[in-house]
């Protein structure tokens, strides 16, 4: 099969494409055939040896898939040969084939596509987890999504619409601002024009926001912190500037407000149940219509690398998605 390997730590550029053998599976694995795998942040910094997981050189990168099950092991009786699933590998979906350990598979929805079905549950599933389980965000309350034309700021406007949220998305350009209001923003702020602090208290009446869904990091983070509302929670998804950033924990002192950590690979580890259950919700709300994945772009294995680079570099709306099979 071929792959699209990363055979020295570096740049996507450094990625190749080449044939190796197929995957082996044992009695709890499934191998699947992949139709489409989503490209997410943590793709960008697992090929330059910069992510908590650490493949033994060559890997392929990739954690997210939708493909068609071609084989199965002893042990494996949720799933069968010809099933569409959905699988998380951590690293290794951006192959033609890839094994699974079967507790990471699941039975893709009926009437959805292999695409959209790859780009769905790691960013909506992170999602969830931040605003509905993490920050508790109710009904009536105020929202702000930083980088939210990304893929995982657009699932935060839709689930934050559907709590009952009144989203404020924040981004960069009117264009990125633009695909927000298509996606259920409220209101908008344009924060290369404007300064964020003094936006987010044009648009609550100087009362602030209640929850801050934050995966950009750098300084808009301490912006946003001055920016939320008595008791108001903001939420760490991840650091796509690329600058972790350092607030003075003075703020959340005077404030009374709350700085919280969201990991959803290690919820859904640690937490299989409770996992399942928001993954029921979430796909419940997408046969209703009420979510809707944005997929800007499509690239085969050979451009990979591409891929990659386009959201590595944040000029991505919403999610990218390779299609080995092309």
């Amino acid at each position: 099969m071929r792959a699209l390997l990363c055979k020295q730590f570096g740049p996507p550029e450094t990625l190749v494409v080449e044939d190796i053998a197929a995957p082996e599976i044992g009695p709890d694995d499934v191998r699947i055939d992949v139709q489409a795998a989503a490209v997410n942040f943590p793709d960008s910094l697992i090929i330059e040896n910069k992510y908590q997981t650490k493949p033994e050189l060559p890997f392929s990168p990739g954690g997210e898939l939708a493909g068609v099950v071609s084989a199965v092991g002893d042990n494996v009786n949720h799933v069968a040969v010809g099933d569409d699933v959905i699988a998380f590998t951590t690293y290794g979906a951006f192959a033609e084939q890839v094994a699974a350990p079967a507790d990471r598979v699941i039975p893709m929805p009926a009437g959805v596509d292999h695409v959209t079905a790859s780009a769905f549950v790691m960013t909506y599933g992170t999602t969830y987890h931040a605003l509905a389980d993490r920050a508790a965000l109710q009904s009536g309350e105020s929202l702000l999504v930083l980088g939210a034309s990304g893929g995982v700021g657009l699932a935060a406007i839709e689930i934050g619409k559907a709590l009952g949220a009144h989203v404020i998305a924040a981004a960069s350009s009117e264009d990125k601002l633009a695909v927000c209001r298509e996606h259920g923003a409220d209101e908008t702020i344009n924060y290369g024009e404007e300064d964020l602090k003094t936006a987010i208290k044009d648009r609550t009446g100087g009362r602030g926001v209640d929850v801050v869904y934050d995966p950009v990091g750098g300084p808009a983070t301490e912006a946003a912190l001055r920016g939320t509302a008595w008791r108001g929670r903001l939420l760490v998804i991840g650091f796509a500037s690329g600058e972790i950033p350092k607030p003075p924990l003075n703020l959340a002192l005077l404030k009374g407000c709350s700085i919280v950590g969201v990991f959803w690979g290690s919820f859904v580890k640690r937490e299989p149940e409770a996992s399942r259950k928001q993954l029921t919700q979430l796909f419940t709300w997408l046969g209703e219509g009420r979510l809707r994945p944005h997929v800007s772009a499509t690239y085969p294995l050979a451009r990979g690398g591409e891929a990659i680079t386009l959201l590595a570099s944040r000029r991505a709306s919403g999610k990218v998605v390779i299609k080995p099979q092309d």
